[in-house]
């Protein structure tokens, strides 16, 4: 595996490991990838349905405040952290992961110059002596404000899912809210999913755009981000894994060992036994092979894209393909929780994990709402 930057210039190049590289965690470099790849591919799809007249320009406000907030609140979180980084690096390098989840920063330096920004803004527009104008823009220029909505709110919901994970989740936090919250660990990928949606969703209708097409613009992005993550999980070993692999029966024997199981050698979370002779910073691996989960959801996500790509200029009832991505992504997670490592939870007489809740609910809120969709689109053209 690959924990960290200098991991995987080792296995490129033969440079050694645990160099000043390894300030670079595997995961982090394929979660900003991730959202690099779905800011692609939703530019893609919102530029189409611009020039097919789907979707109209969008309102851009001369004072922007909202876009203005937004930016003091990134410019409040990078500042802090890349101050504190750069005057310890020793602490953060090699666990640049945690410690950007972390509430470690300089606070106090962020809020200032996230202050100075907002004067700077104010006096800018207050000298040009212009009335707030609105002007109207192609959608593409929206997608990075966009992205960084999405990355925010993401980010926030799945911290916040992640506390309602198990009872021990739960009962970590009720003892230590804040050190609980702002821990390097517990992302819930659904609760970055359900509370992006509707950060976005209120994003974007506060610049014109509609909801629904912005739904069905941003499905295949969201799958290839959610691949393109798991490609992180896999390759960083993250703890995301399958439970113990069962032995690969003889009608399998063309599937290659590493797709069947794997102990996740020098994994970024240091679990397992060590590695006998290793003396890198991160020497463990399984006891017991485990299923790649991640890699299997890599492989399923680039399928469901291939599946809304091409039905993306098919379906012309605005909506209908987010439900049939909601409904897909839904029956995937499902069923990769059968043989992933999770917390349980008792419920109903039975045990499941908090995604196979989230997904039965996901896929009949996505069944129903296509129904309705198409009937009464049919309804509406009778």
């Amino acid at each position: 595996m690959f924990p960290d930057l200098s991991y995987i210039m080792h296995a490129l190049l033969g440079t050694a490991p645990d160099n000043m590289f390894s300030v670079v965690q595997t995961f982090g470099l394929f979660l900003a990838l991730a959202f690099l790849c779905s800011a692609y591919f939703l530019k893609l799809e919102l530029s189409r349905k611009y020039q097919e007249g789907v979707i109209d320009k969008l309102k851009h406000s001369s004072s922007g405040y909202l876009d203005d907030f937004i930016n003091s609140v990134l410019l409040m979180l990078i500042s802090s952290k890349a101050l504190y980084a750069a005057l310890n690096f020793d602490e953060v390098s090699g666990h640049m992961g945690d410690f950007l989840l972390s509430k470690k920063g300089y606070w106090a330096a962020g809020l200032i110059l996230a202050g100075v920004l907002v004067v700077w803004q104010y006096f800018r527009e207050k000298k040009s002596e212009k009335k707030d104008t609105v002007t109207y823009v192609n959608p593409t220029l929206k997608v990075t404000d966009i992205t960084m909505a999405a990355a925010l709110f993401g980010i926030l919901g799945a911290k916040i899912f992640a506390i309602f994970e198990s009872a021990d989740t739960l009962k970590h936090f009720m003892n230590d809210p804040i050190g609980s919250f702002f821990s390097g660990s517990g992302l819930a990928i659904y609760g970055g999913l359900i509370i992006a949606f509707f950060g976005v969703n209120f994003y974007v209708k506060s610049i014109g755009l509609k909801p629904v097409h912005m739904m069905d613009a941003v499905a295949p992005a969201l799958v290839v981000g959610y691949g393109v993550g798991r490609i992180g999980c896999q390759l960083s070993g993250d703890g995301d894994w399958g439970i113990v692999a069962a032995a690969k029966p003889s009608s399998l024997s063309w599937v290659p060992d590493w797709l069947w199981s794997t102990n996740f050698p020098h994994n970024v979370i240091d679990e397992g036994v060590s590695i006998e002779g290793c003396i890198w910073a991160h020497c463990s691996q399984l006891a017991e092979a485990v299923y790649p989960t991640p890699l299997y959801e890599v492989i399923l996500s680039a399928i469901i894209f291939l599946i809304l790509w091409n039905l993306r200029k098919k379906i012309s009832i605005p909506g209908m393909l987010f439900y049939i991505y909601m409904m897909l992504i839904s029956v995937e997670r499902f069923f990769i929780e059968k043989i992933r490592v999770n917390d349980k939870i008792q419920g109903f007489g039975m045990e499941f994990t908090q995604a196979e809740l989230i997904s039965v609910i996901i896929f009949i809120l996505g069944l129903s709402l296509a129904i309705y969709t198409y009937f009464g689109n049919k309804k509406k053209l009778a």
